[in-house]
């Protein structure tokens, strides 16, 4: 009998343990993208090439004249310098040289995880050293050495820390190390205060790795450089495919080198006066930046998971390190080298770390509406002999723009009666949701969802504010009902202007109360969407158990995260805030 079984391949032992390499993403959509140190944008003139025999696509690629070029800009011999698929495959092929089982390698950290990566699956012993906001520790390095220690591999300036070594400690460094193999990753070099390349070119046993992914902006190329004496860079050619490069990324890569940096000087000169004023900004909002050489600031967070969802439920991106020591409470977040990018991360950092306000959807939020607003759309359909479900109407809401329950009901009907008159729709469901003198109104039905004792906790530390779709006649009638008026000096209903997903309702809250930033509780992708519009935290809500469908809705719609129970705010917000801490 056949069967699908996996066969037991003799897989290679560093293999054990390693998982692929993927960064872990939020669903939410993300326009800003800070978590992947990418550079500039590269001018569009310089990212194209011409192709008119078609020789670059057709023919297998040369790295002769580009190499040529990279090592006249350094004043190198061309036997010196290789081109490669990426800095990662010049440290690939770097430590491949030496490392073998029973040798060990020497990594201070953390640094780049991929080193780790190729140590263990060539079969070498890894040993790391900290490195952690201090100097560079180099005579802890020097006295780990031992005779099974065949090289020293350090990024500097380093990722994800931003640290970087001086020129005195690398001279220390390269008075110990012996006959030992040196490699030097300086992906980030371009960025940092000193150049320790005139001295690491000098050495006999130094390696130095390259990029054009970061100072270049050519990431998408993948064009690494090595750069050694001849001898070790004929032993580099030896241990990796002969084509690393493809052909057109050459040609773009040799357009933006033969440009000479028009564009570079200013791109480098923001991303310094961009590290200074987010390294600065973090520590006033009181948390712990680690002074960068690079073009990446990481900082540690008391809840770094929290404002990571924080920053990606406002359309940001950075980088988390979750389960790697001592990186699980920091957050890597790369510079946009540019004033508008600059602009919005450091209002979301302000909104995340220092809310000035809290704001709240009162349907199915603050107010459980099943058996009134959402009675009122099955009884008003059914009128119209139009059947509809519990099912119908969140689905309905989950599409979006569906704040306006007079229209949701309507289109539910129109979808199998198109020619119902939309005046006549809102008439039959006023009359079941105010009453008429044959009948009680749905909204003596409505019960409140949140205990009053923890919103006037919440309100004990930031002003609260309504932001609904209700006519204000509703609205105002529940709060006053649940005596909950003095908790919510500020509400903006149907009549203030556009509805949500548009951003004016929470903008327009924002002014009443008289702040700047804030986060927002709703259980719609509505006012999800309007907050993430307006520059607030948005935050999604279920009164009953939460689905995966309901949950993953929101998240995707742009929320931060998705509550079940207001208390988990205080987890959230800042210490100063929650906690009264000056």
């Amino acid at each position: 009998m056949k069967t699908n079984r996996t066969p037991r391949i003799p897989l290679a032992p560093g293999l054990d343990g390693l998982q692929p390499y993927r960064v872990a993403e939020h669903p939410a959509p993300v326009t800003l993208r800070l978590s992947g140190n990418e550079g500039p944008e590269v001018p569009a003139t310089l990212r194209r090439f011409a192709d008119p025999f078609g020789d670059i696509v057709r023919c297998y690629p040369r790295t002769d004249d580009l190499e040529a070029e990279i090592a006249e800009r350094l004043g190198l011999d061309p036997a010196r310098v290789l081109l490669t698929g990426g800095a990662d495959d010049a440290l690939a092929r770097a430590i491949s040289l030496v490392a073998a089982p029973d040798r060990e390698i020497l990594v201070p950290a953390p640094t780049f995880e991929m080193i780790e990566r190729y140590v263990q699956l060539m079969g070498a012993d890894l040993l790391t050293v900290p490195w952690w906001r201090e100097g560079f520790p180099v005579a802890q390095v020097l006295e780990s050495l031992s005779e099974k220690t065949v090289a020293v591999v350090l990024v500097t300036p380093n990722n994800p820390t931003g640290q970087a070594t001086t020129q005195a400690e690398i001279q220390q460094l390269l008075a110990g190390l012996g006959d030992r193999l040196l490699i030097v990753d300086q992906a980030y070099g371009e960025f940092a205060e000193e150049d320790t390349t005139p001295l690491l070119l000098r050495q006999p046993n130094v390696i130095i790795t390259r990029t054009l992914s970061k100072a270049f902006g050519l990431a998408g190329l993948r064009i690494g450089i090595a750069i050694a004496p001849a001898e070790l860079v004929d032993r580099l050619r030896t241990v990796g495919q002969p084509y690393p490069v493809a052909g057109p990324s050459l040609a773009i890569a040799g357009r933006v080198l033969a440009d000479d940096g028009s564009w570079q000087g200013e791109y480098l000169a923001r991303i310094r006066e961009e590290r200074d004023r987010l390294g600065k900004l973090l520590t006033a909002l009181k948390q712990l930046p680690i002074p960068s050489h690079a073009n990446f600031v990481l900082c540690e967070f008391e809840d770094a998971a929290w404002v990571a969802d924080a920053m990606a439920g406002l359309g940001v991106a950075v980088r988390r390190f979750p389960g790697r020591r001592p990186l699980e409470r920091s957050l890597r977040i790369s510079l946009p080298g540019n004033q508008k990018g600059m602009e919005r991360l450091e209002r979301s950092l302000r909104a995340i770390l220092a809310p000035e306000a809290l704001l709240f959807d009162m349907d199915g939020v603050i107010a459980n509406v099943r058996p009134s607003y959402r009675r009122a759309i099955c009884e008003t359909a059914s009128d119209f002999g139009v059947p509809v479900t519990d099912d119908e109407i969140e689905t309905a809401k989950a599409a979006g723009d569906a704040n306006n329950d007079w229209i949701l009901t309507w289109r539910l009907i129109c979808g199998q009666r198109p020619e119902v008159d939309y005046e006549e729709v809102r008439r039959i469901f006023e009359d079941r949701y105010q009453g008429t003198p044959q009948a009680p109104g749905l909204w003596r039905e409505e019960t409140l969802q949140i205990p009053r004792r923890q919103l006037e906790r919440l309100a004990s530390w930031l002003p609260l504010a309504v932001v609904t779709g209700r006519p204000r006649r509703d609205a105002e009638r529940f709060l006053a009902a649940f005596d909950l008026e003095d908790l919510f000096p500020v509400v903006i209903s149907m009549e203030d202007g556009p509805a949500k997903p548009a951003p004016f309702p929470v903008l327009q809250a924002l002014q009443e109360l008289g702040v700047e930033r804030a986060w927002m509780v709703g259980d719609t992708p509505d006012d999800i969407r309007s907050a993430r519009a307006a520059g607030v935290v948005p935050l999604g809500f279920s009164s009953v158990p939460l689905s995966p469908v309901v949950e993953q809705t929101l998240l995707r719609a742009g929320a931060a995260r998705v509550l079940t129970d207001l208390s988990d705010l205080a987890g959230w917000l800042p210490a100063s805030i929650s906690r009264g801490v000056e």
